[in-house]
């Protein structure tokens, strides 16, 4: 799910502030020769991916009582005891009640779903694996090949442990823990050698380079660092380095895999009369795609999420994200731009040379036919997209049913569907139905556009 923008603005704008390393020179796109982009696009994905995203702490109950052996918290469980986001629950039950997802799943005519795993649930204690919690992560993903899905798993989604995270020592948590290295990959080669059998696509992080500032600069995500620049530029170091090895154990346990990137990007609008030195416009590139930069290369698909545009400029830091205040706007307080999708897909292209999927687009709001709206002409800028020669493999609408929105709690409706929060059930909107006739429609894009 993309951060919010208004707690966003608070630590892109700490960076600008501090000019941190490489912040007003524009980021450099990666050489890529004719011949590398030849084998590039030969990545073999047929058909097209039409999906839907998830994330674990998002939607899943946590099937575990205290005192329970495998009893585990996450850093965000932890962030929520000391009263700094809203309470999460049971989320949509979808730990313990993800059939119904499937059967959802089924509803809509999805051919790729994309879920995560949660690392603390597997990992309770250092070294302590919950194997019944393994196991049902390979179950899931067998009911959804089963189902006649693609299963897509991304193996971290925010959340850290609690055992990797010390709200005192932020240089000491998450990425900057002694010993993170070995934790990593002991829990990638783990989870993968237990799914290789059913899952051939993996997403290693989702949005590192959303999470950072807001980590490091902000002091809005945990560990809480303020201002925190040095530790910032580590743990861009650390997150690089955990990606490209999370994608070597993948290829090494299944060869025939595909690695995919989830990177956050908005379209970012410069202002030659409020920026005139691009200092807030190249700061917002740079964060864009500095870590996409660094492991593109390792990456069989640039994977991206688009929700809004934004113009990079001090003011408009400062007024984003304040809710749904005209039809152009989002609950989130995001400008609703779909020309600026087609944009963005035209500049990854350029800079990458590589097969791309948008893995996550959509919109928190009450109103269904404004969010049919906005999937109809995001998805007709994509396929403007394709017709211009850009090679998009797949489309992923975030997200299945409302559920836990971080900061927003259950304040923003992202879902295809609701909940009943009595019984777990689930009942598909309008813009569900939509998209399960646009699917319909459009079928394999690729085929149309050749």
């Amino acid at each position: 799910m993309r951060i919010s923008c208004k707690i966003l603005a608070s630590a892109l704008w700490a960076g600008v502030l501090l000019g941190f390393p490489g912040c007003v020179t524009a980021p450099w796109p990666p050489h890529v020769s004719k011949q590398q982009a030849l084998k590039n696009s030969q990545v073999e994905t047929s058909p097209f991916w039409w999906g839907v995203s998830t994330s674990a702490y998002q939607t899943e109950d946590r099937g575990e009582t205290k005192g329970n052996p495998m009893y585990f918290r996450t850093d965000w469980d932890m962030y929520i005891d000391r009263g700094d986001a809203p309470k999460r629950g049971n989320a949509t039950y979808s730990y313990t009640q993800f059939d119904k997802d499937i059967a959802l799943l089924k509803q809509i005519g999805v051919n790729h779903y994309r879920f995560g795993i949660e690392w603390a649930r597997v990992e309770p204690r250092p070294w302590v694996w919950d194997e019944s919690a393994i196991q049902h992560y390979v179950e899931v993903a067998r009911k959804v090949r089963a189902a006649g899905i693609e299963p897509i798993v991304c193996l971290w989604h925010f959340t850290f442990p609690d055992w990797l995270t010390d709200f005192k020592h932020p240089n000491r948590s998450h990425w900057l823990y002694p010993g993170i290295d070995d934790h990593w990959q002991a829990y990638v080669t783990k989870m993968v050698a237990a799914l290789k059998p059913y899952v051939r696509i993996y997403a290693p992080q989702n949005e590192p380079n959303g999470m950072l500032p807001l980590s490091y600069l902000g002091a809005a995500w945990p560990p809480v660092a303020l201002l925190d620049t040095t530790g910032y530029n580590r743990a861009l170091r650390v997150s690089v380095r955990q990606f490209r090895e999370a994608a070597a154990i993948i290829k090494a346990q299944r060869p025939d895999s595909l690695v995919m990137s989830v990177q956050a990007i908005a379209w970012w609008k410069r202002s030659f009369l409020w920026d005139p030195t691009a200092l807030v416009y190249n700061t917002m590139r740079r964060i864009a795609y500095d870590h996409l930069d660094r492991i593109q290369d390792v990456c069989d698909l640039i994977g991206f999420n688009y929700y809004y545009s934004q113009n990079a400029t001090v003011g408009d830091f400062f007024y984003a994200g304040r809710g749904e205040k005209s039809e152009n706007y989002t609950q989130m307080g995001w400008t609703i731009d779909p020309e600026s999708l087609y944009n963005l897909i035209m500049d990854v292209r350029h800079r990458y040379l590589k097969p791309m999927v948008i893995t996550e687009n959509g919109i928190g709001t009450l109103n269904e036919q404004k969010k049919i709206k906005y999937l109809r002409d995001h998805v007709n800028q994509m396929r403007r997209a394709m017709a211009d020669g850009a090679d998009i493999r797949g489309y992923f609408a975030w997200t299945l049913v409302d559920n836990y929105e971080w900061h927003e709690g259950y304040k923003a409706n992202f879902g295809l569907a609701v909940m009943d929060p009595h019984n777990g059930n689930r009942q598909l909107e309008p813009s569900g139905e939509f998209y399960h006739n646009l699917i319909q429609r459009y079928g394999n894009l690729r085929e149309i556009n050749q």
